[in-house]
């Protein structure tokens, strides 16, 4: 469904109140009573998920699953899927520089890229209240898989060329994909760029920044926004290198104090964090949760361009009722002010 979607981030600006925008899929394996195996298996399950999710939640978007190995099994990775768990990456397929200068850029379509594809194209036809993100891996994460995250490490202080292949080839591969999402109906793209955090500020730019950036300008128009996500702890020093990247939206994580990034990012961007996903969504009570998410629109609600979420992906398992009880404490938070 067509969405406004400069009307729509402008009316996420302001004091609120506003509708929170968490990275909410999984769960919704326990809504339609299916497996995460089924669910990141079935187009069908993916666009009735994002469905299920909506009807229960005000959330402000539809998130389509993050299911961060799609795209290194369409370059040939290897897959380890659970029945309970998001898919994994175990092995990597590039050892060296000549592995690196082998690896062919697979066709938009290939593996289960074309099932995602069809998942957000079903959701986008829905009679859904708000626009659909479809969720995509960022470059230096997409590498990472393919070679390894210890091994890409030290390759960036080693073989910093092998890297750069690699991360050119990603980059060309992600740039078509997340056209491809925009042509199926999605409203716009959440890049998850999670890797990135384990990278000093310099190697952050160099090795991450730089492409994102490249990304965002090939692909971002005024209606179709990139929201860059990274959840790792050393996003505070990278601060000036993630503002570079010219993206719509930053969300981060509950490895840092949104507070103190939020002065740090574009003050026309939206940043979004960032209750805990793991302590308070799956292990939290719905007490814990209200307090947290409290806590979180206490520190934050000051800043016009703030919007409460989860820190990262929610995990399948999490308790409904901690879902309801961060909704529910938000809104009471709004009206009390």
């Amino acid at each position: 469904m067509k969405h406004d979607m400069q009307a729509w981030l402008a009316g996420l600006f302001g004091p609120g109140p506003k509708k929170p925008l968490p990275i909410l899929s999984f769960p919704g394996v326990q809504l339609l009573d299916v497996n995460v195996r089924s669910l990141v298996t079935s187009a069908q399950l993916q666009a009735d998920c994002m469905l299920a999710v909506a009807k229960r939640t005000p959330a402000a978007a539809a998130v389509s699953p993050m299911d961060l190995s799609v795209e290194a099994e369409c370059f040939g990775a290897p897959v380890r899927f659970a029945d309970d768990e998001v898919p994994t990456i175990p092995e990597a397929i590039v050892q060296d520089e000549e592995d690196a200068r082998r690896l062919p850029v697979p066709a938009v379509g290939a593996g289960r890229t074309g099932l995602c594809l069809e998942a957000v194209s079903k959701a986008a036809a829905l009679p859904l209240d708000r626009p659909v993100l479809a969720g995509v891996i960022g470059p230096y994460s997409l590498a990472g898989r393919l070679m390894g995250v210890t091994d890409i490490l030290y390759a960036c202080f080693d073989e910093p060329e092998t890297v750069h292949l690699v991360l050119e080839k990603a980059t060309r591969f992600l740039k078509d994909y997340m056209l491809a999402f925009r042509q199926a109906g999605a409203n716009g793209i959440i890049l998850a760029e999670p890797l990135a955090g384990l990278l000093s500020p310099a190697m952050g730019g160099e090795f991450s920044c730089e492409y994102v950036a490249q990304l965002i300008a090939d692909v971002q128009s005024a209606d179709f926004p990139v929201i860059y996500h990274n959840c790792g702890d050393a996003t505070i020093p990278m601060a000036p290198q993630i503002a570079s990247i010219g993206a719509k939206a930053y969300h981060f994580g509950n490895a840092i104090r949104l507070a103190d990034i939020l002065p740090l990012m574009p003050k026309d961007a939206l940043v979004m964090g960032n209750v805990d996903p793991a302590g308070q969504f799956s292990q939290g009570t719905p007490a814990s949760i209200e307090a947290d998410t409290r806590r979180v629109l206490q520190e934050c609600s000051g800043f016009d361009n703030f919007l409460l979420s989860s820190g990262c992906d929610i995990p399948p398992q999490a308790s409904w009722d901690n879902i309801d009880a961060f909704f529910q404490a938000s809104q009471a938070f709004y009206l009390s002010k």
